[in-house]
Parts: C-alpha cells; structure tokens; sequence
C-alpha cells in the first residue's frame, strides 16, 4: 500500500525521531511510505493534490491538530498517533480542541504512548474511546542521539525522586530522545509503592532496581548526565563518582550540594523542575558547556576528594586511637 505519513520534521524533535523509526516499520512491513512535513501544507486541498499527484491509498498523521487536520475529507482511510502537544496544550484551546475531535471522528484508530495519553484523550472525546490504542515507544536511537539522566538514590522521601517526574515527562512527549533513569534500592516500601505507581504512568521515565557498583559505574558512563534531586544531602557520593567518570552533573540547589557543585563550573544547580528543564536543554545543544564542567568537575574531584588523601586521612585519625589505647 502507498501511504502518506504526515509530522512535523524540523531537525532533532522528538516527534521527528518518532516519525522516522514509524515509517522504517512500515516499510519493513512492505508499504511504499512518503514522508512529508505538514508544515509543508497549508490546507487539506494542497494535501488532496499531493494524494492524488502519488496515487496515495491512506495515511497516518503524527500529531492530531498539526497533521490531523491536513487529513480530513480527502476520500482516503487515515490513522493518528498523538504527539504530546496536542493532549496537553491543544486541547485546552476550544478551536483546536473542536477540530481535533472532528479528526477523530474520521480516523480510523489513534495510537496514544501511554494509558495517562490514552485516558486524557478518553475524557476530552467520548465518541473514539474505541479507536485509540496503546503502543510505547522503543528505544532504538543511536547512543549518540540518546540522552538518559540518571537519578541515582534509594526511595525514600528525603530523596524525592517523584520531584522531576512530571516537568520530565513533559519534555519528553516532545523530545522523545531524552530519558530519566531511576535506579536505587527500595528503602521504603509505602513510599517505593507510590514511586511505582507515579513512573509507570509517567512517559519518558523508567525505574530499576538496586545494581551491583560496577554495574551501576557502568551504566554511569553510558549516562548523558547524573541528577540528584534530594531534599538534603550531607555529600553525595554519586555527585563525585560521576565527576570522577566525566559525567555532567546537575544537582538540585541545596547546601550539601552547592558545597560540591559550582554552577556552570563543576555542574549546574537547578532550584525547581522548570528551572532543571532548562538547564538540561541547554546542556544537550550545548557540547561547550558540557565539555567544560566535565573537565572543571573531574580537576575538582582530583583535587579534593582524591582516594588516597582520605585513605590517609582515616589512617591518620585511627592512630590517634591506638595512642589514646596506649596511653
């Protein structure tokens, strides 16, 4: 079958890494898929021209009001996958919120990413409840393109990994490349529940369990960046441990954690989600900016917190108690 394939391709989005890896599936299934930017269409009459110009048979539209709309009445069999903005900012603008429930009524199915996706779409549009389907999306970028942040902290509420989880989320409905990673032992169990609970609805976020250190090291390496988001910390060994291995480093703005990290020279300092958002943006378009606190954080740690300064330090102090057993 011939099908069109309708999203907004400007560079490095996450909708156009979607779209990408959706059409190398449909093609691996033998279609013929014609991807085509709906920015490049301004009414569905243009689209309807196009359709016939490539004796197109159907279509799919990522994105229900940026594609969507394109489709509508022009005599073809189409699908949509939600994008992330049209659930969550669209659909609060009654206009748009109308057109898109007319496109859905046209569709033949809606692919949300989520059952949160799939549930707000429910709620807005009764009539499609039938016709939207659940399908995560895979992880198969190239190391290059993709940027995990690891949280790295046992669950428990002084280290509040719930704290990044929804402006995380957010941002990952529109960057699909980007990932936050929790990974610690479950200290809490009522509270390890309620992690569960809140990942598992949340897209973009995923959760492990407690790893062996060297495994846990070398999933730091592979990291694009470690986060600490606790509410207090005396020193964070995974703040060091990740200087020491050439990770970035972005830390929550607390006193344990400015002690170690100087913004914009060791790391960067974030005082709530939104701020931790921006942060992170700029340091993924930014290669200069990671290059420098990498290299800032791993003379601190070498200057600093070196092993054989506090090996000595320790034996130093233990043979102030063997004299205090003498004397």
């Amino acid at each position: 079958m011939r099908l069109l394939f309708l999203a907004v391709l400007r560079r490095h989005t996450g909708n156009a890494v979607t779209a990408q890896r959706v059409r190398d599936h449909l093609e691996a299934a033998g279609h013929v898929c014609i991807l085509k930017d709906a920015f490049d269409f301004e009414s569905p009459s243009e689209i309807s021209s196009f359709i016939k110009a490539e004796n197109l048979e159907a279509a799919v539209a990522l994105h229900l009001y940026r594609g969507g709309r394109l489709l509508q009445g022009n005599g073809i069999p189409f699908g949509i996958i939600f994008g992330g903005t049209d659930l969550n900012e669209d659909v609060n603008q009654g206009d748009k919120n109308k057109v898109m429930g007319k496109v859905l009524e046209e569709a033949r199915f809606a692919v949300a990413f989520t059952e949160s996706m799939k549930e707000t779409a429910q709620r807005q549009w009764p009539h499609a409840k039938d016709k939207i389907y659940v399908q995560s999306q895979e992880i198969n970028q190239s190391a290059d393109n993709l940027h995990v942040f690891l949280l790295i902290c046992g669950l428990r509420q002084v280290k509040d990994p719930l704290y990044l989880v929804d402006a995380f989320s957010e941002w990952h409905q529109e960057e699909a490349n980007v990932y936050m990673v929790i990974v610690g032992p479950e200290v809490d169990p009522v509270f390890t529940r309620e992690v569960k609970a809140k990942v598992k609805r949340s897209p973009g976020v995923r959760l492990i369990r407690e790893m062996a250190q060297e495994d846990l090291h070398a999933v730091m390496k592979n990291c694009f960046a470690l986060v600490n988001s606790s509410v207090s910390e005396g020193m964070s060994a995974a703040i060091l441990e990740a200087m020491d291995l050439e990770v970035p480093v972005l830390a929550r703005n607390i006193p344990g954690n400015a002690a170690v990290v100087k913004h914009e020279v060791t790391g960067l300092l974030f005082s709530d989600p939104q701020e931790f958002v921006q942060l992170a943006k700029r340091l993924v378009s930014d290669p200069a900016l990671e290059k420098k606190i990498v290299a800032n954080g791993k003379e601190y740690v070498r200057k600093y917190h070196s092993w054989q300064e506090e090996r000595q330090t320790y034996r130093q102090l233990v043979r102030t108690l063997e004299r205090s057993t003498e004397d």
